[in-house]
């Protein structure tokens, strides 16, 4: 049988967390599959990228397409011609699989319809209602075109339906984030720790995990100074750790803001030493999708600071409440939860680490059907 050659597209950092467990159930079917991880270089920090490869246990990307930076449209088009020439001068395949809603995903996408490659949607069907956000775009745009939807939750499936998809293309197979979480924790357990996580866990014992990176949230003055007005509250009950995120570091510098000496503000963490820090908090407080999902997935307390998720089961079943930005709110929701009145949630269905699994075998059935 003539293997299905499969490109996994991955150009900022949770991509590579997503596609770690579909590399590791594409291995185990070596015989069915040959894939090729492409790296479009969306991610502007490159060593923050290649600590992950070492960390997730996947290959370095076979292609590099180094094509980040600029506004969306710029990167978005330098991405769409970068893999344009990759398919057509080096390497065509059967399939392209795309997870999440960057601009790598739509980008990558579009050309391989335009190629007559099909397109595997990972992650698909998920909706905010709110088409300020890009993600939002991305999210419409790609679900468009694709050929076959892999969704992480029961809304996703619905909205695909919704907006005409056909039933028998669409698969609720539960989330690879999820996979790679439990895969990543088990690692932790036999591991000798060293990293800063392990030193601000010993440092502070009681802690809380703070992250905010969306530009709805950090790159307006007033905005974010109330944020982390409502911040340094939490602070005087709880120190907060916050792995600042280049973009957010620059405007509160930019903008004068005091995080107080409650707040302790470090680097971005890599993968391992990120979860080994947020896994044990008494809370996290964030407007990141992924750690929505990560902390329902292993039961921590969230608070979501945004006014929409496209990931509704975090709430409706797991441990994630949506508070917005309202200051008051925040820290009326954190003292909730360090009174022990948060919510204690479920696991979502499916969510059982083995969605990669399900995705691989769906796809061998898929591609050599007829």
């Amino acid at each position: 049988m003539n293997r299905k050659k499969i490109h996994l597209i991955g150009g900022a950092r949770p991509n590579f967390m997503k596609l770690a467990p579909i590399v590791r159930a594409l291995d185990k079917q070596s015989d069915q599959f040959e894939y090729r991880i492409v790296h479009t270089g969306q991610h502007y920090d490159r060593e923050m990228s290649d600590v992950f490869f070492e960390e997730l246990g996947i290959p370095k990307p076979d292609f590099y397409l180094e094509a980040g930076g600029g506004s969306h449209a710029q990167q978005t088009a330098k991405i769409m011609v970068a893999y344009e020439t990759l398919c057509n001068e080096q390497d065509k395949p059967d399939l392209c699989l795309v997870v999440g809603d960057v601009n790598s995903t739509i980008a990558c996408s579009l050309v391989a319809k335009k190629l007559g490659v099909a397109v595997a949607h990972v992650e698909a069907g998920l909706r905010s209602g709110d088409r300020a956000m890009p993600e939002e775009i991305n999210r419409l745009a790609t679900d468009a075109i694709s050929d076959y939807f892999f969704v992480t939750e029961e809304s996703g499936e619905v909205n695909l339906l919704r907006e005409g998809q056909p039933r028998e293309k669409v698969f609720f197979v539960g989330h690879v984030m999820i996979d790679n979480l439990f895969y990543q924790r088990d690692q932790l357990l036999s591991q000798n720790l060293t990293g800063q996580s392990v030193e601000l866990k010993r440092q502070f014992g009681k802690y809380g995990v703070v992250t905010l990176h969306r530009p709805s949230n950090v790159d307006d003055k007033e905005v974010l100074t109330k944020l982390v007005g409502a911040l340094r509250e939490v602070a005087t009950e709880l120190p907060l750790i916050f792995p600042v995120h280049p973009r957010t570091r620059g405007n509160i510098e930019k903008f004068g803001i005091e995080l107080g000496d409650r707040i302790i503000a470090t680097s971005p963490l890599s993968y391992m030493d990120f979860l080994n820090l947020w896994k044990d908090a008494a809370v996290v407080m964030t407007d990141s999708g992924g750690l929505q999902e990560e902390t329902t997935g292993l039961g921590v307390p969230c608070l979501t600071l945004r006014e929409n998720t496209e990931r509704p089961v975090t709430i409706s079943d797991g441990t994630n409440t949506l508070v917005g930005t309202s200051p008051d709110a925040i820290v009326r929701e954190a003292r909730k939860v360090l009174a022990g009145q948060g919510k204690q949630g479920r696991q979502p269905k499916y969510w059982d680490g083995k969605a990669a699994e399900r995705i691989v075998e769906i796809l061998y059935q898929e591609l050599t059907r007829g």
